[in-house]
């Protein structure tokens, strides 16, 4: 209970923006009008659940009260509960680092807390153990680059970094030749936070992935989009571009305690099926959890 508290305290916007409104409702002894059901949708839409989130959750409360199964306003709590546990068991796929030289080419827009995420990963893999090195592929910015050199400093983990300025394409293929000619367990690639609406500075982040390809032909073997949950359905324009420009196997959602509208996560779930490696819930180095679906709708619905 303590590990679900802690995430349950970090979750606390989103419990008051959406749950806290479904449990006022669920203690009222009243019937199932069309004025209740309009509300319960006005709800999932203004929490990011998305339309195509909010029309499954909305039939099946529907095909519920048809069937008999919803006979109470508290058990169409308990099927809004079961249809979102459903959805976020479809992605819940933590990362696995199945063999040494792993790479993972990390990718997402400035301020979506990328190369913090790195870090923190970077960190989580050498308290197993793992030999980790990090490729400062986002020369755009020198501040960028002195970041990860701090995140590389904390963790123990081997760097490789040239000038601001420099090609990114070339210092991910120098720095994952130098990742397998070291004999690393796991490999992080960096890269420049890319507005998905800039087809140049998206063309620059596939040449990148070309570049890794050259350099180890199997690799990348994660391709990780780290998300601002707090941008709202922005996110899932965000997600759509990335994955058809670079395939993406594995998304990161940062920032889910800052957010209020923390149905993202779900209509994300629905839209790509793609797996949710792990979700942010604060600055410390511990609130990079593994996303694991129960705890999740679990922590989001205790009062």
């Amino acid at each position: 209970m303590g590990f679900l508290k802690s995430i349950s305290d970090k979750l606390f916007k989103t419990k008051k923006s959406f749950t806290e409104k479904i449990h006022e409702e669920s203690k009222k002894d009243e019937p199932i009008t069309q004025e209740y059901l309009d509300f319960i949708e006005e709800l999932l839409i203004e929490s990011d659940f998305g339309v195509k989130t909010t029309m499954k959750i909305m039939e099946a409360i529907e095909e519920g009260i048809d069937s008999k199964e919803i006979k109470t306003r508290h058990d169409v709590e308990l099927k809004i509960r079961e249809v979102i546990l459903n959805v976020l068991k479809q992605v819940e796929k933590p990362l696995e680092i199945r063999h040494k030289k792993f790479v993972v080419l990390v990718v997402g827009i400035n301020g979506s807390g990328k190369t913090t995420t790195i870090g923190k990963l970077a960190s989580l893999n050498t308290d197993k153990g793992k030999r980790v090195m990090l490729v400062a592929a986002d020369t755009f910015r020198a501040a960028a680059i002195e970041q990860l050199e701090e995140w590389a400093k904390r963790s123990g983990a081997l760097i490789v970094k040239q000038e601001e300025g420099a090609d990114p394409a070339a210092v991910a293929y120098d720095g994952v030749s130098s990742g397998i000619a070291r004999d690393v367990d796991v490999i992080f690639v960096d890269t420049a936070g890319r507005l998905h609406t800039q087809k140049n500075l998206m063309n620059e982040v596939i040449k990148i992935k070309k570049a890794i390809q050259k350099a180890y032909p199997e690799a990348p073997h994660e391709t990780l989009l780290v998300l601002d949950a707090t941008i709202g359905q922005n996110a899932i324009n965000q997600a759509r571009e990335f994955n058809k420009a670079l395939g993406i196997t594995g998304i990161v959602l940062t920032k889910m305690d800052g957010t209020a509208k923390g149905g993202i996560i779900v209509a994300i779930s629905e839209e790509f099926k793609i797996p949710i490696r792990y979700i942010g819930i604060g600055e410390q180095l511990e609130d990079l959890r593994a996303f694991n679906a129960r705890d999740f709708v679990e922590s989001v619905f205790t009062p």
